[in-house]
């Protein structure tokens, strides 16, 4: 594949593009607004050569722009930022009417599989306490992560009426209706994600731990093999497993 990674130069950019030339594929274009003059490319406009599909590591800061580009040029895209507004959530929606777009706060398959586990433990166990915690590093900016997010809204699929209550901090009863997510930010931590699932006679833990951001990095180049020639629409990695 031909590949452009946007956010080259972050530290997921450039395991990425490591990645990539270990597979065999080529990066036709790092692009980062980070760079200094001779470095590589600030914005994706400025680049306009041959590429099969657009790898985005950057911010979610940029989905207007990488929308627009991708639409523009009629390439598929790897959206793996978090944290999107609403509003960038309606561009990349939109986007997807015209290019194929891989969304997914997580490009690792264990996590995929992970949130599969949740929601049919949440269905075998519809009265069970559900409990999330996260951990990631000392520089992480959202809170909650993607992932633990994208975990809670799979458990929602089983129990549509429940509520997310994010860093418990007031006093009060826990409900019956009630999903708990705690952070935790920690050093170095590249990302752990535990589910605790009690009934009052019986607990179920799942847990996912990524030992290291490689593994995001192959789950990214999965996503782009499995997307490009796809049809426009949103695919995450469910559409991969499944």
């Amino acid at each position: 594949m031909n590949i452009i990674i946007n956010g080259a130069k972050g530290r997921m950019g450039r395991i990425v593009d490591a990645a990539a030339a270990q597979a065999g594929h080529s990066v036709v274009a790092r692009v980062d607004f980070g760079y200094g003059e001779g470095e590589g490319l600030r914005t994706l406009e400025a680049y306009q050569g041959p590429a099969d599909v657009v790898i985005d590591f950057s911010n979610h800061a940029a989905t207007a722009q990488v929308t627009e580009y991708c639409v523009k040029r009629n390439l598929p895209v790897i959206v793996a930022t978090t944290g999107q507004t609403p509003e960038e959530l309606a561009l990349i929606d939109a986007a997807a009417k015209a290019v194929p777009v891989f969304l997914s706060a997580n490009m690792s398959l264990g996590v995929a599989l992970l949130a599969d586990l949740a929601k049919k433990a949440a269905a075998v166990f519809p009265d069970a306490d559900i409990e999330i915690i996260e951990k990631h590093h000392n520089q992480k900016l959202d809170v909650p992560s993607g992932t633990a997010l994208l975990l809670a809204r799979r458990i929602r699929e089983a129990r549509p009426g429940a509520e997310f209550v994010i860093g418990r901090h007031e006093n009060g009863k826990r409900t019956k209706a009630e999903i708990g997510i705690h952070s935790l930010r920690l050093g170095n931590e590249v990302g752990t994600h535990e589910i605790i699932i009690a009934t009052g006679s019986e607990t179920i833990t799942l847990k996912h731990e990524a030992e290291n951001r490689s593994l995001f990095a192959q789950g990214a180049l999965a996503a782009a093999a499995f997307i490009v020639g796809r049809a426009p629409g949103m695919y995450d990695m469910r559409s991969i497993i499944e």
